[in-house]
């Protein structure tokens, strides 16, 4: 059994750049999503919820696994990516349709769900590349879990509970602290 054989067995490969990168940009989302609520007194919506919770998932798959220097871990965080950017899209496209606004994310850049989206959508990069670099030789893996995490994201998207009726009169603050049915005055 040659060098490079044993060190695969035993788990002992250098983790890939892309992994790491891509726990780098997680906690820096991590960071971005706990200031938006304890800094800035933003309130989560559900949406918003899945978001942090794809993220957190990241976060702890990534650290753990680059500690035990797991194998194939860009193919397991995957799913949660692609999850997670799946919700972001779907987010945004509420936002940019007219049936959600949202509050303004960290230094007034985009929207906070556009911002989750940017996020996301590196992380997915990062990750895809990794996993193209294996596609070669797992290629049912990679598609499975892309395929695994649009469930994720089809799921979470579904299973929110109900939007609230737009408002019949203006909301008290202009600015708003969490993602909301905008108020339009021809409705009344």
């Amino acid at each position: 059994m040659s060098m490079a054989e044993t060190t695969l067995q035993r788990g002992e490969l250098r983790p890939s750049v892309w992994v790491c990168l891509t726990l780098v940009v997680s906690l820096g989302a991590l960071a971005g999503s706990l200031y938006l609520s304890l800094g800035m007194n933003l309130r989560a919506c559900p949406l918003c919820f899945y978001q942090r919770t794809f993220v957190m998932s990241l976060v702890a798959v990534l650290s753990i696994g680059l500690a035990i220097r797991a194998n194939g871990l860009g193919f397991v965080a995957l799913p949660l990516a692609t999850g997670g950017l799946g919700v972001a899209c779907f987010h945004v496209f509420l936002e940019l349709s007219g049936k959600l606004e949202c509050p303004s994310g960290l230094f007034e850049l985009g929207s906070a769900p556009q911002q989750s989206l940017a996020v996301f959508a590196v992380v997915f990069g990062l990750l895809l590349i990794d996993g193209l670099r294996s596609a070669s030789r797992h290629p049912f893996v990679l598609f499975g879990g892309l395929l695994l995490g649009a469930l994720l994201a089809a799921a979470s998207c579904t299973s929110n509970p109900p939007m609230p009726a737009p408002p019949i009169a203006p909301y008290d603050k202009l600015i708003p602290d969490t993602c909301r049915p905008p108020f339009r005055a021809a409705q009344l």
